[in-house]
């Protein structure tokens, strides 16, 4: 497949090129999973740097994270239809197959889950994805997709003893990949609102470019199949950037919508993230935050409402 053809594809396996060299880089798929009254997600990856290659699997739980390493020999992937593969694991937009053994951390993970009825975000030439027409510069460092705004999750995971139904659960998959993740950023992301056909995820950072540095929005609301975007790209400004360890207060104004964002959590579980397509910063997110998010203008209300069970990250130079 092309380079543009890639591009249009975000969910494809984007760095084959770098599989056989020692050019810093890193790709990860990010598949969060919302049960009646539990998470876990699930980030298959691979990593690259000047003296090592690997794949591996993060988990994070509502009160539990795990980082499980492989050999770069076990990812293999597919482009149509995709799929890619870390040993026994299976991740696609369609269903995910478990299989996951790691004696030194005395955990067992197995089961899967199917998605159906995906929504997604509208693009087009211009927009491939989230990151609009900053999909195409060859230089970012970082690079965002949504590829599932919201699925439904039919299935289980299994973690030792304990067993995670769902049951018409609640889904979301994104991805990044480049060499580093921003050095500051915030994330949130949830759509578990009491209105059942919403759906929301936002991120801030600062983005180097160049000899300068910006601070890039990529922001999204669904309801009831109607798209809300503020993004840098679009003009959306941002009015009051509020942030504390554990609490996200942000406003963003796009013509004459106002957009407010509170989010909160309070148990943040060790993640990696990677410098330089190392594997080697330790983040902490949560996927038990609450999230509240309204929509007006100076004249009405268009969306207010909150959900639970939310990713969130706050990450600070």
């Amino acid at each position: 497949m092309n380079k543009l053809s890639l591009i249009k594809t975000p969910e494809c396996f984007q760095g084959e090129k770098y599989l056989n060299t020692n050019k810093k880089y890193f790709e990860g798929w990010y598949f969060k999973n919302v049960g009646e009254s539990r998470s876990i997600s699930f980030i298959p990856g691979i990593s690259i740097d000047e003296k090592d290659k690997k794949a591996f699997i993060q988990v994070i739980t509502n009160n539990s994270s795990y980082f499980i390493n492989y050999n770069i020999d076990d990812f293999t992937f597919n482009i149509k239809p995709f799929y890619i593969k870390i040993k026994n694991n299976f991740f696609s937009k369609e269903k995910i197959y478990i299989d996951i053994i790691d004696n030194t951390q005395n955990i067992r993970i197995n089961g899967d889950v199917k998605y159906i009825n995906s929504s997604n975000i509208k693009v087009s030439n211009l927009n491939p994805n989230i990151m609009g027409p900053f999909s195409y510069i060859p230089f970012m460092e970082c690079n965002h997709a949504i590829l599932s705004m919201k699925n439904t999750i039919i299935g289980k995971i299994k973690i030792n003893d304990d067993i995670i139904k769902f049951n018409r659960g609640s889904g979301y998959i994104e991805k990044d990949w480049g060499c580093s993740f921003p050095n500051s950023y915030i994330w949130c992301q949830g759509n578990n609102f009491k209105t059942r056909n919403a759906s929301f995820m936002m991120a801030i950072a600062d983005i180097p470019f160049k000899i300068f540095e910006f601070k890039g929005i990529i922001c999204d609301l669904m309801v009831n199949n109607k798209e809300f975007k503020f993004t840098t790209y679009n003009n959306a400004k941002l009015i009051n950037y509020d942030v504390k360890d554990n609490l996200i207060n942000v406003t963003l104004k796009k013509r004459n919508y106002y957009l407010n964002i509170k989010s909160i959590h309070d148990n943040g579980l060790k993640l990696i993230a990677p410098v330089k397509g190392k594997m080697q910063k330790d983040i902490w997110e949560s996927i038990s935050a609450t999230i509240s998010v309204s929509l007006a203008t100076k004249e009405k209300i268009i969306f207010e409402d909150s959900s639970i069970n939310c990713g969130m990250e706050i990450v600070k130079k």
